[in-house]
């Protein structure tokens, strides 16, 4: 709560983050799969599904119909519900917000929140470089609580280009992030070494997730890391033996996975996450006037 009230906490959103609102990639990678006879067992993992039609047709086929079928006139978050994850996030004096998804919904959250919110996403390919960033165009902006950035690290749904979306998007995403600094504004390679981290809408097998922390995260000082926070579901099983202990173990792994890294697990759905939140946030500013 103390990081959060002098800004010092930035926000990665995940596909969970929307769910309910709009698909999960499990179920648009099925969906895909089913239509055009995806042959290999993986049918609910959407980076390879997309490299199938990608393959089949052309690269930026998945990613048009992706936006075609899913994001064209999309419908909003409530953002008038106290356990929708946007709302609550945009609620807080927070300057940056990060994000792997496509759609507008933390800007649109923010803006009902009363801020004015600036969209940027990562240049990551050559198309993209080729078009100045809102820090290019006004140098002497600085991201804050009234003004923050929402930065969209693969993409969005404004430019279908830009979309981090099949196995090869992903891999080039990484090595692009690699070699070239700049691809990240200095405001937001900052905000990431220097506050605690929040990972909400991800699991650990998420390609979104996996890349984000070996490209971003594992590469900060682990004497400059702070303490992060990750949501995550509990582990379900079909194991018809003990699936209790199983779940135990399950998370005991995981957390010491994470532990590792210094990111702590908050077991549990992004609504019921921000529920805690808001409640503990609304405490602490009881608390402290």
């Amino acid at each position: 709560m103390r990081r959060i009230s002098v800004g010092k906490c930035t926000p990665f959103l995940g596909a969970g983050a929307a769910y309910g609102v709009l698909p999960l990639g499990s179920q648009i990678a099925r969906e895909w799969a089913g239509k055009f006879g995806y042959p290999l067992e993986d049918a609910e993992n959407l980076a390879r599904v997309a490299t199938y039609l990608a393959v089949q047709f052309d690269p930026m086929y998945p990613k048009e119909m992706l936006l075609k079928s899913w994001f064209q006139n999309a419908k909003q978050p409530d953002y008038s519900n106290p356990q929708e994850p946007h709302a609550t996030l945009a609620g807080l004096p927070l300057p940056i917000y990060m994000t792997t998804n496509y759609d507008p919904f933390m800007t649109k959250a923010l803006e009902a929140a009363g801020k004015k919110p600036r969209r940027e996403l990562c240049r990551w390919n050559y198309f993209l470089k080729d078009t100045p960033s809102i820090f290019d165009k006004d140098p002497s902006y600085e991201p804050s609580v009234q003004e923050p950035v929402v930065f969209h690290l693969h993409g969005h749904d404004g430019f279908a280009e830009s979309l981090v979306l099949t196995e090869d998007d992903y891999l080039d995403f990484l090595v692009s992030i690699s070699k070239d600094d700049e691809l990240l504004p200095h405001q937001v390679r900052r905000s990431m070494a220097g506050t605690s981290l929040l990972f909400v809408g991800y699991s650990l097998a998420d390609w979104s997730f996996r890349v984000l922390f070996r490209g971003l995260v594992s590469p900060v000082e682990p004497s400059l890391r702070r303490i992060s926070v990750t949501v995550q579901l509990p582990p379900v099983s079909d194991a018809p033996a003990t699936p209790e202990k199983l779940q135990s173990e399950v998370q005991a792994y995981l957390s010491k996975y994470f532990g590792q890294i210094d990111i702590r697990v908050y077991w549990g759905s992004a609504q019921e996450f921000m529920s805690d939140l808001r409640t503990h946030w609304e405490a602490f500013q009881k608390d402290n006037g």
